[in-house]
């Protein structure tokens, strides 16, 4: 997996906690330091989890899949985007609260995640992945990105939330059609 396409994972699975991170910035009259910090913490923190989780589950019954491997990454891949693309089209109306409590960062920062687990297990099928850099780097990546939508979220409101979700959805089923069409030998990368 070249930097690329995993710089491109890391910004689609974070896009999730971007939106999320944008709904608290609005939400949160008198943004401090610290909110930006527990944000990208929490978020981060999960993002870089969840991947690593879903690695050590994938390793477990790789060998069992090998065979269709690149077919469970396209579905895998594709369902999250789709999910992402759907959540971002919906016009219902985000609640936000600018609690930042332990109980309420822990359900905001798994629910953001779930995705991230999905992917792990998709890397796990994939030659050539260090997981410990590939987690290290999603968790960065998404660590940033929600310091800057609490940021944004406080300046702009919700304008580029659903934007946000969107683009990460279709980064996302973007790379699972690309892995697809390299296991089918389609492309040669």
């Amino acid at each position: 997996m070249s930097l690329i396409e995993l710089f491109l994972i890391a910004v689609g699975l974070s896009m999730d906690a971007f939106a999320v991170s944008v709904c608290k910035g609005l939400a949160t009259p008198k943004l401090k330091t610290r909110h930006i910090l527990l944000a990208g913490l929490w978020f981060g923190g999960f993002q870089a989890l969840m991947p690593a989780i879903g690695y050590f589950l994938g390793s477990s019954f790789q060998k069992y899949i090998t065979a269709f491997d690149h077919w469970i990454a396209f579905v895998l891949l594709s369902f999250i985007g789709g999910n992402m693309i759907y959540e971002a089209l919906k016009k219902e109306e985000d609640t936000c609260n600018d609690s930042f409590s332990v109980k309420t960062m822990f359900v905001l920062a798994v629910a953001t995640s779930i995705d991230a687990l999905a992917v792990g297990i998709t890397f796990a099928l994939l030659p050539g992945v260090n997981i410990y850099a590939a987690v290290l780097f999603i968790g960065a990546v998404t660590f940033i990105f929600s310091g800057v939508g609490i940021k944004i979220g406080n300046i702009f409101g919700l304008k580029y939330k659903a934007k946000a979700e969107f683009a990460g959805g279709l980064i996302l089923i973007l790379i699972g059609i690309k892995i697809l069409l390299e296991h089918l030998g389609i492309i040669p990368f």
